[in-house]
């Protein structure tokens, strides 16, 4: 399957599972109290499929996959016909509690579904890499963190693998907090480091924190180790083979394959010849390389200039799993769950605040494209994604903006402090301005998402 087909297809089943969750949170809430439910429907736009239960509901699924509803009785319903003997199960005649009981199971569910994901990904078990450092840059290199080196501690907590590493540390990254890491060295001796992350730039997004930081595990590493060599290219002319590790160029130390093109970049020039320190064998070489000006330069992803020179194949192997029995995995998943809904309220509260940038908002073509990654690497990768979005829309439906959950829960709580329902004018209102955050919130998703396909 295609990556675009694969990303359609997983995008198609996270949206269905968790909007299907969300929705069902309503729906049984909702009949449990009594309310006549009209409609349940996943999706929106034209029914591709319905039916009828006993109760006289319907059931649908819709041509556009993204998002859905249940439709219960209301006499605020201007299509809505309610026969006397239905007036009892309509939504508006239901006690406040009630109502916001209805209102908030589907982020409730959500919520749930998070926990039960989780903690069937614990059990199952995930694997992962062991936090052995493969290659340093950036930060970790300037605090003297070094290849071989096993991760034990971030700030005190224990690091079991390499996602519990790459995720403590972006998060910390995000907050701008130094932290301090504990580490084993090859040779069995302990020592602490700090990394200074309160000096990152505000304006990066988690992938950008990620890459400053500058830790790259030791299963992903890539040995700067030519691979092939392209016939009558700059390399070719150089002498460069198969097989020769380089060491550094232009007098820039090389120790993995992603600071090759960096170095080439930084230092090339028009007719100018690089001095390319390569190992072959027992032998030191210095060997001369002008690199040449790219056609393809301005499209995406594309050097300036090149070499002609590309990589040994690398198979990383994962090396660690993460598992529970199924009793101990209980409160892991309580446990990460409340980690991860911090760490989200923590991120948008700083983005409200300016503290963090916008671009770490991410729209349904990441989704689709992380769906999609995730269900390659397997079932536990998979429960892990599905959690972590599910705990998103349970957020994000929470957020006290009208059209959404959390909008219809400040009502019901302004309504629980003056003692009468919100006006019909201002709900209205509400809903206007409530579509339009929407909209610019989505928006902005959007175009941070093709940002980062053209960046």
């Amino acid at each position: 399957m295609s990556e675009f087909f694969g990303s359609v297809w997983w995008l198609i089943v996270t949206l269905g599972l968790l909007i299907t969750f969300h929705e069902y949170g309503h729906f049984v809430v909702a009949r449990r109290c009594g309310v006549k439910v009209l409609k349940f429907s996943i999706g929106f736009g034209p029914a591709l499929w319905k039916r009828y239960d006993r109760h006289g509901t319907e059931f649908a699924i819709a041509a556009i996959p993204l998002g859905g509803y249940v439709k219960m009785l209301d006499e605020r319903d201007p299509d809505a016909v309610v026969a006397p003997q239905e007036i009892a199960g309509a939504f508006n005649r239901k006690s406040l509690g009630a109502r916001i009981a209805i209102t908030a199971a589907g982020p409730a569910f959500n919520l749930i579904f998070t926990v039960a994901a989780l903690w069937l990904m614990f059990v199952i078990g995930k694997p992962d890499y062991q936090p052995v450092i493969g290659h340093v840059g950036g930060v970790a290199a300037s605090a003297g963190l070094a290849a071989g080196d096993r991760i034990r501690t971030v700030d005190g907590r224990q690091i079991d693998n390499w996602t519990d590493a790459g995720d403590r540390l972006v998060a910390a990254g995000m907050a701008h907090q130094d932290v301090t890491l504990t580490l084993a060295r090859p040779d069995h001796s302990e020592r602490t480091v700090t990394l200074a992350l309160s000096k990152l730039p505000a304006d990066l997004d988690q992938q950008a924190i990620y890459d400053r930081i500058g830790l790259i595990p030791q299963q992903m590493a890539i040995p700067p180790v030519v691979g092939e060599v392209a016939p009558d290219s700059a390399a070719a002319q150089a002498g460069l083979r198969k097989g020769d590790r380089l060491e550094s160029i232009a007098g820039e130390p090389i120790g993995d394959w992603r600071e090759v093109s960096r170095a080439v970049t930084a230092h090339a020039a028009a007719d100018r010849a690089l001095a390319l320190v390569v190992r072959r064998g027992a032998q030191t070489l210095t060997l001369q390389a002008t690199p040449r000006p790219n056609p393809a330069a301005g499209t995406i992803g594309a050097p300036p200039w090149l070499l002609g020179i590309g990589p040994e194949p690398i198979e990383p192997h994962y090396d660690a799993t993460l598992r529970y029995n199924p009793l101990a995995a209980i409160p892991r998943a309580l446990a990460t769950t409340w980690e991860q809904t911090r760490q989200t309220l923590g991120m948008l509260g700083r983005m409200v605040t300016g503290q963090a940038s916008l671009k770490n908002l991410s729209g349904i073509i990441t989704i689709a494209e992380v769906a999609n990654a995730s269900a390659q690497l397997g079932l536990a990768w998979f429960l892990n994604f599905l959690a972590l979005i599910s705990l998103s829309l349970a957020i994000l439906n929470l957020l006290p903006i009208p059209i959404l959950d959390g909008g219809a829960l400040l009502y019901y709580l302004i309504e629980l402090a003056k003692g009468s329902p919100v006006s019909e004018r201002v709900q209205i209102a509400g809903q206007y301005v409530g579509l339009v955050l929407l909209v610019a919130l989505m928006g902005l998703a959007l175009y941070n998402d093709i940002l980062r396909h053209v960046s």
